[in-house]
């Protein structure tokens, strides 16, 4: 695993891909699991029970209050005070990648959780489908966003611009039916769209370091996203200056 340099306080985009474009989760219990481990991992308590954090209980409740549905990110009583590794500011998971937004609150945090959740990935999806080695293709791709703007567009990068590709039609379609599409990725609990969008309550994003660093929530997230997303489709010039810290092309 990579080891990189990122200062106490550096903000960074990461992405982690699957081995030769191949599903990372496969079911509804591998994208809940997902969900709770960014939680559970994200913790300096290294447990020795690993399968304390294997299991992965389903929710009761509608699928689009799983920020609010606590028996997902239930931590065992023995464990010490939850003393997290990075701050979490945006997430969402796709078929063969995720994508995570992560601020360095410890020297070493990111490298440290990233190993732990890949790890733990790996090992869960190996053990359930009898497969074997890393399901991820090399390293993860990082970049460390350096200023205001960038900043700015990486959060509805990350939880809007992804998931409205998981809209039928896609990401244009989405964009034509932009309220019906907005209202429809509520529905999809694997983001952290619904804590931008709606201000829904998430155990898995540090409001109080998102917060800090000026990110919109709400109506003028949804404003924000739009201009960025309409920006980025109708101007190549912008998509090519911004193509380092998305990572990706669109």
């Amino acid at each position: 695993m990579r080891v990189e340099p990122f200062g106490v306080g550096s903000v960074v985009h990461v992405v982690k891909r699957g081995a030769r474009g191949m599903e990372i989760v496969r079911d509804e219990a591998d994208r809940w699991r997902f969900a709770r481990i960014l939680y559970l991992l994200n913790d300096s308590h290294q447990t020795k029970h690993r399968r304390e954090h294997q299991s992965s209980p389903s929710p009761e409740r509608h699928k689009s209050d799983l920020c609010l549905d606590s028996r997902l990110f239930i931590r065992p009583d023995h464990w010490p005070e939850r003393d997290p590794l990075v701050a979490i500011l945006a997430w969402t998971l796709m078929p063969n990648h995720f994508h995570l937004l992560l601020q360095e609150i410890r020297e070493g945090g990111i490298s440290k959780f990233m190993q732990r959740l890949c790890g733990s990935m790996s090992a869960a999806f190996n053990e359930k489908y009898d497969e074997k080695g890393s399901i991820f293709q090399g390293a993860y791709k990082s970049r460390t966003i350096d200023s205001d703007p960038y900043f700015h567009h990486i959060v509805p990068y990350i939880a809007v611009k992804n998931v409205f590709e998981l809209y039928p039609g896609g990401l244009r379609e989405a964009l034509r039916d932009y309220d019906t599409a907005w209202q429809w990725a509520k529905e999809y609990p694997f983001t952290s769209f619904q804590t931008h969008a709606f201000k829904s309550a998430s155990p898995i994003i540090d409001m109080a370091h998102l917060r800090s660093l000026g990110v919109t929530e709400g109506s003028t997230f949804k404003t924000a996203s739009w201009d960025m997303l309409m920006t980025h489709m109708n101007s190549k010039e912008i998509r090519e200056e911004h193509s380092n810290i998305f990572l990706e092309d669109w």
